[in-house]
């Protein structure tokens, strides 16, 4: 067994391969959420912002495998952390577990697994068109070029409030899963320190209320009529 096989596969490797994917997820919903907040700035801009994406071809699905590939190691790191965890009780260090995310931190793991069946649901749902395809088919005509109407089909699928409900529910499951996520991946990157920590404590409830309330606001406003 390799040097670098026995450093993933123990409590300190897995708990770095989760900090690191989760990182690099948290800087995705971030950026995702960013973007889907121009569905405020009306249907040309959402749609540009659609076809921009489109645009990158082959470099969008070499970023969605490398995201699935982040989803599938935090995943894994995960479940290896949470065996070894079963099967010895070794003298960790000192984790920072904000008093505000006490419920979070318990929940952790099946907030995790709702949270995966959600990706899947997502991607069939909006990615590829297979839970909606009517919604998933609009299309509208810019400039004499026909292009996707991704403003559209947003707007459709969060009408129906099986959907938006669903969606709420989900984030606010994230928003839990990153008010702990957030603040212990610094102590697992090794980033500690009495000066820090206070301020490190309340990084991961903000973080989980911001994405939380920016992702929620979308299904809101389609339901109360303020988005169409």
């Amino acid at each position: 067994m390799s040097w670098m096989t026995r450093t993933l596969g123990s409590s300190i490797g897995a708990k770095a391969v989760m900090a690191v994917t989760g990182l690099a997820l948290i800087g995705f919903v971030i950026a995702h959420m960013l973007g889907n907040l121009l569905v405020f700035a009306g249907q040309s801009a959402f749609n540009d912002y659609a076809a921009t994406l489109k645009s990158l071809g082959g470099l969008l699905w070499v970023a969605r495998i490398g995201l699935l590939g982040a989803v599938a190691l935090h995943i894994g790191s995960a479940l290896r952390l949470n065996r070894l965890n079963s099967s010895a009780r070794p003298v960790a260090y000192r984790m920072i577990t904000p008093s505000v995310s006490s419920y979070a931190t318990r929940t952790m793991k099946y907030s995790g697994y709702i949270l995966f069946a959600f990706i899947v649901y997502h991607l069939l749902h909006f990615t590829l068109g297979v839970t909606d395809p009517e919604a998933y088919a609009l299309s509208e005509t810019v400039g004499g070029v026909e292009r996707h109407n991704a403003y559209g089909m947003v707007i459709a699928g969060f009408k129906n409030p099986v959907v938006s409900i669903s969606y709420i529910i989900a984030m606010v499951l994230l928003s839990m899963h990153l008010s702990h996520g957030v603040s212990s991946l610094f102590q697992s990157l090794g980033i500690n320190h009495p000066k820090y920590n206070g301020m490190i404590e309340k990084v991961g409830p903000s973080v989980g209320a911001f994405v939380a309330l920016g992702f929620i606001s979308i299904p809101a406003a389609v339901l109360a009529g303020l988005v169409s």
